[in-house]
């Protein structure tokens, strides 16, 4: 239960803010048909993590406890630089996603899948795999992770995106972030591994 409530906790506060949150809002201020557009990040995100899930019991497999805890300590950190990092405005960002006329499902679905690849919650995947069992637990969580911070915007649309709102969320996440990695370092609770 623990591999569960973990990596929901921690994928869904990774996603706040996140590209493919912002790519959710897009596509439904966009689109305007939050069913398929749902779907399509459901089937995504559980095709993503599952990868990196099983590319995370490699390495947990490979390096031991003691290596597993510096890595996701080490992550965590990383994901609370990142969080910053995203909040700052960046240059030629790309404002279309790349839909095609394959239908929105489909659209989301491969918009949400390459979004996705390199993305902190796809490290946050591969980390908390390496350190939980069993690793379905650990998709579960970190795909209702993704579910929670994207429906909701899915379907209130535009009316939420406000650019403070996310910063303020950005803040409390890179905290948030910051301070699981302390913790996981020091060897606290049960992310410590060894």
């Amino acid at each position: 239960m623990d591999a569960f409530l973990v990596s929901t906790g921690i994928v869904g506060l990774a996603e706040i803010g996140d590209k493919t949150q912002l790519l959710a809002l897009l596509l439904a201020t966009r689109l305007r048909r939050p069913l398929p557009i749902v779907l399509g990040i459901l089937v995504a995100t559980l095709l993503n993590h599952a990868f990196s899930a099983a590319a995370g019991v490699l390495v947990g497999e490979l390096l031991g406890p003691v290596a597993v805890r510096w890595l996701l300590g080490l992550s965590f950190l990383g994901i609370a630089i990142w969080t910053v990092l995203q909040n700052l405005p960046h240059a030629g960002e790309r404002e279309e996603p790349p839909l095609g006329r394959h239908g929105v499902f489909l659209a989301t679905a491969l918009a949400f899948f390459i979004a996705e690849m390199g993305d902190k919650t796809q490290v946050a995947t591969v980390a908390l795999a390496a350190r939980y069992e069993p690793m379905a637990a650990v998709v579960a969580g970190t795909t209702l992770g993704m579910m929670l911070a994207n429906v909701p915007l899915v379907y209130a649309g535009g009316r939420i995106a406000g650019r403070a709102a996310l910063a303020i969320a950005h803040g409390i996440a890179a905290l948030v972030f910051a301070a699981a990695g302390i913790a996981t370092l020091l060897g606290a609770g049960g992310l410590a591994g060894a």
